[in-house]
């Protein structure tokens, strides 16, 4: 939400009762500055209030001397900040499937693909943090971890990928909490996938469509056979088809973001405890291991 100093700045914030609209406000300031930028302000800029250049920055407060570490902070902001974007576009997607409408749940994974592209890339910033960088900055932070990233866990339990446990780190967070529950409790994005099919007369048995929300999705031989059937017509006017590879598109960004995860801890810490509390790679590596939607990815081993 913008604050009232920003609106306030904004030379082309519509006045409330003025004859000019924004637009024309705009082409009436390129036409003075003839197509010149604007130079001149009283204060801030509108970039610096609209985006909170300065908030953003100040937020980057490393505790070591060590130049990593800024790399590592600036990393894990970034992430946090997508992950709402993506969170955003997987439950648009989910409750477009609820309502039978595939083609804006097509829609919204294209764009959650985009936005998981823009979050696996940002590993790339640390790809050449050596392991002796990272000891000089680790001890500051802890056990922090990220394992403990609430906007993470809130991707995970979307995905299906649900356990009540993992709502306890944040117990203290009423607001938090409250949400990570109300997510658990609801269909997965692949649940809901798996409900339209159902409604759409493939063989979906109601131990899967009408199960326990808050557990985690196991593996069903029926679910496999009914994407068969999805698979046998592969027209581009068969909407479960192109849901079928819209979902595997998104289930392919998250095993590369796990496996991008685990070669950035395997190169700056190898083996040893992470800070989190648990084995660290080994940890990392059976989370990897798992399939996201796994009746979509074993069923090309019958196609």
């Amino acid at each position: 939400m913008l604050s009232n100093t920003s609106v306030q700045q904004c030379p082309y914030a519509p006045v409330e009762g003025g004859a000019e609209d924004a637009a024309t406000a705009r082409a009436r300031k390129a036409e003075s500055n003839r197509g010149e930028p604007t130079l001149a302000f009283d204060r801030n800029t509108p970039y610096v209030d609209y985006v909170g250049i300065d908030t953003l920055l100040d937020l980057e407060r490393p505790r070591t001397d060590e130049p990593a570490e800024s790399a590592f902070i600036v990393t894990t902001q970034v992430m946090e900040l997508l992950f709402p974007q993506v969170q955003r576009r997987w439950e648009a997607a989910r409750d477009a499937l609820e309502a039978d409408d595939v083609p804006t749940a097509l829609a919204a994974l294209r764009g959650a693909c985009n936005a998981q592209d823009v979050l696996n890339s940002t590993w790339g910033l640390l790809s050449d943090m050596t392991p002796t960088q990272f000891n000089r900055f680790r001890d500051a932070f802890g056990e922090a971890s990220g394992f403990q990233s609430y906007g993470y866990r809130k991707l995970e339990f979307i995905l299906g990928n649900k356990s009540a446990a993992m709502i306890r780190p944040h117990k203290a967070m009423s607001g938090v909490a409250a949400e990570l529950v109300e997510i658990l409790e609801r269909p997965s994005l692949y649940d809901a996938a798996l409900r339209l099919l159902g409604r759409r007369g493939l063989p979906i048995p109601e131990t899967v469509t009408e199960r326990d929300w808050t557990g985690e999705y196991e593996p069903s031989t029926e679910v496999e056979h009914a994407w068969l059937r999805v698979y046998e017509d592969d027209r581009p006017g068969n909407d479960l088809f192109l849901l079928a590879e819209g979902l595997l598109d998104v289930a392919e960004r998250v095993t590369r973001w796990r496996h991008l995860h685990l070669m950035a801890v395997k190169r700056t810490m190898g083996g040893k405890p992470g800070s989190g509390g648990s084995n660290g790679l080994n940890w990392l590596a059976r989370n990897a291991e798992k399939d996201v939607f796994p009746e979509l990815w074993s069923l090309r081993s019958t196609i």
